[in-house]
């Protein structure tokens, strides 16, 4: 969305800065590419649950009708329930309660905790599933090569005995905790809000990843290059999913609930160094230290803290 070009004391204030003769900066390592593979792996089991869901279902048997009477036959036992009883080319209600779908009575008088995150693997059929990975592969890559290590880089850096290995790999975790707190923040939303009806799918974990693009956005405001670009482009991607909710049958709780969790996550996992900061690895001998701007600015650390209180209260 428009970064700047990575600060390094090489620019126009090394002058000012230095003392003594001047001596050639070190350049700053070369950025490896991070490959993304925690979503698309999140989609593919998405995707797989789906699928055991159908084999559950068993639209021929299940229900006792006759294999005609389902969509697409042929299919056997993943055949669909007729449009009479899901028009979205899915299972039927009976099969998604039976493998955890989101109903308040289970989850609060029954204490059925498990389905606030079961729910969110689950999907009321084709067209529903295929609008929320198209949504998730959408958001969430740009996300995780920002913020997350694809898995070669580190076992690259565990096979050459990398210190930094246990920091790369709870920063690949960023984006999988971001999208499961997510969903269960969407799912207690929507299990308080409609307690008449059960509610399937990964809709409160999308909107939980654009809630965190947005805080991102705003927390990392100095490394932005096009500023008023960059937050035109999210707040219409962000309102043209909000406006689905309007649609009838559609959970708009769990995707409030999912939007606002993920923007109290993106501000305390999402923070990144402000521009004009130096690692201290890459400084030149006598450059001035005064002149080095901190890592963070007080305005992230308010945001930081004023989120993590609001989620741990929350």
């Amino acid at each position: 969305m428009g970064k700047k070009a990575a600060y390094s004391p090489a620019m126009s204030d090394l002058g000012a800065g230095r003392r003594g003769p001047w001596v050639a900066p070190c350049p700053p390592p070369p950025q490896e590419t991070w490959v993304a593979w925690l979503v698309p792996l999140i989609a593919l089991a998405n995707i797989v649950s789906f699928g055991y869901t159908m084999y559950v279902n068993d639209c021929p048997s299940t229900h006792r009708l006759e294999a005609s009477d389902c969509v697409f036959p042929s299919l056997g036992r993943f055949a669909f329930e007729p449009f009479s009883i899901n028009p979205l080319l899915g299972p039927s209600l009976y099969t998604l309660d039976s493998l955890g779908a989101l109903d308040y009575n289970k989850v609060v008088v029954e204490g059925e905790r498990w389905r606030l995150l079961a729910c969110i693997w689950l999907h009321a059929g084709v067209i529903h599933l295929l609008a929320n990975m198209l949504s998730l592969l959408f958001t969430g890559v740009r996300l995780e090569q920002e913020f997350g290590f694809g898995i070669f880089l580190v076992l690259k850096s565990a096979w050459a005995g990398n210190r930094q290995v246990q920091h790369k790999i709870a920063l690949l975790l960023k984006i999988g905790l971001l999208y499961v707190l997510s969903g269960i923040g969407g799912s207690l939303m929507s299990c308080f809000s409609i307690q008449s009806k059960i509610s399937v799918g990964a809709s409160g974990a999308l909107f939980g990843l654009l809630g965190a693009m947005l805080s991102e956005l705003i927390t990392n405001w100095t490394i932005y290059a096009n500023k008023c670009a960059a937050l035109l482009t999210l707040m219409v991607v962000i309102a043209i999913n909000l406006a689905v909710g309007v649609v009838p049958h559609v959970d708009s709780s769990a995707h409030i609930g999912g939007f606002v969790s993920g923007f109290l996550l993106g501000f305390v996992l999402l923070m990144r160094p402000q521009f004009g900061w130096i690692s201290r690895r890459h400084i030149p001998p006598g450059y001035n230290m005064e002149l080095v701007r901190p890592k963070h600015n007080l305005c992230q650390y308010l945001l930081w803290f004023t989120a993590l209180v609001l989620l741990i209260t929350g």
